[in-house]
């Protein structure tokens, strides 16, 4: 029987007492319908690297789809090009396989861990980009109807870190059946993605990016070259999947444990002056590879929820006991929690805990977890 240390990066976690692997879209539609007949549990696992599993583990059924593939649909000029990818493919391998085939609009997505059929339901992006950019349409499996769906993007609800698929899992959702925690109601079998073709990557949005690549924000540059920039950044925070031959414990995470606050504008304004403010656009259907393109909203701010945990006083590497602790913050930054070696479940929720309490009592704001929590809460 395998245990959550071993099936997720944070590396933490306590048995999955009834895992199964499925290869088929079928087998694994089947597993899916079987579980919810007996009422059981369910866990879909794809990379596990957004995800913290309590010491007890997960009593219900553990299912990881490992199909991959990449089939391309159509390809020109004039239309772009339309793919598809199997729910189980490895996210960074789709990104290898677009930027080597010109197909414009993942680039800045490199090295994020993960598979594809967690990318729309979170809405992953960095640096600029969002995947809900670039999706056409998400094959699902809705657990509620019993039947295989098809949602254009356009009725996904995107946006920051969430999307119709995520909010399915939460308990006040309106389907029958909720909650459906910590599986969404559409389970994702495939993704269709629909991008331009070009050499040149989209207009470089991200600051932090551009000064990597030496140019302006709103340039475009070679696809490759802003791959090979953003895993750079990633190594630098360490956050990209560890490396067994060279261990970095700073890769011991679920990537960033907290989301960034959006908070209402005169939440923003008592800030300090130097707070990073992001502005928080509309969700509308998503027809190009830019970020979000919806209206700019003038009632809430984004704001950095590293420059919150930063300025309430907990630095790189800290941990409730020190350099000893099990758990700490990354020594890179601010946003990941890490395993240290042999910290459990509950070390990384008590300092996660902390954390929002510290950064709660400095500036009146509440940080939400990224990571899905199964079996613990903050």
């Amino acid at each position: 029987m395998p245990s959550f240390d071993q099936l997720t990066t944070l590396r933490v976690g306590g048995p999955a007492d009834n895992y199964r692997e499925v290869s088929t879209e079928q087998e694994f539609i089947d597993t899916i319908r079987e579980c919810d007949e007996a009422a059981e549990p369910l866990l879909v696992l794809g990379g596990g690297s957004n995800v913290v599993v309590a010491d007890e583990g997960f009593g219900g059924v553990v299912v990881r789809d490992v199909r991959s593939g990449v089939a391309v649909e159509s390809q020109d000029a004039c239309g772009g090009a339309s793919f598809s990818a199997v729910a189980g493919t490895a996210w960074d391998d789709l990104v290898v396989h677009a930027v080597n085939n010109d197909w414009v609009g993942l680039e800045a997505l490199s090295g994020i861990p993960g598979t594809v059929g967690a990318a729309p339901v979170q809405n992953i992006g960095a640096y600029g980009q969002e995947v809900a950019g670039a999706i056409a349409a998400v094959r699902v499996w809705n657990r509620v109807a019993g039947r295989v769906e098809t949602f254009a993007a356009s009725t996904l609800s995107f946006g920051y870190r969430t999307s119709r698929l995520k909010q399915s899992m939460r308990a006040d959702c309106a389907l029958a059946g909720a909650p459906w925690y910590p599986s969404p109601a559409y389970v994702v079998l495939s993704v269709s993605f629909q991008v331009r073709l070009a050499s040149l990557s989209v207009p470089i949005a991200y600051g932090e990016l551009a000064r990597t690549l030496g140019v302006e924000v709103g340039a475009r540059v070679p696809q490759s070259e802003v791959r090979a920039a953003v895993l750079e950044l990633r190594g630098r925070k360490g956050m990209l999947l560890d490396d067994p031959a060279a261990p970095d414990f700073d890769r011991w995470s679920a990537g960033s444990f907290f989301t960034n606050p959006i908070v209402a504008a005169d939440v923003a304004a008592s800030l300090p002056a130097d707070a990073p403010r992001y502005p928080v656009r509309s969700a509308l259907p998503l027809t190009t590879t830019a970020p979000s393109l919806g209206r700019i909203r003038d009632d809430v701010i984004k704001t950095s929820a590293a420059w919150l945990i930063e300025h309430a006083g907990f630095g790189r590497g800290f941990g409730l006991f020190g350099d000893e602790s099990p758990a700490r913050l990354s020594t890179k930054h601010t946003l990941a929690i890490t395993n240290r070696g042999g910290a459990s479940a509950q070390d990384v929720i008590n300092l996660a805990r902390h954390v929002r309490a510290g950064v709660k009592d400095a500036f009146g704001i509440t940080l939400e977890p990224e990571p899905v929590l199964v079996g613990l809460a903050l």
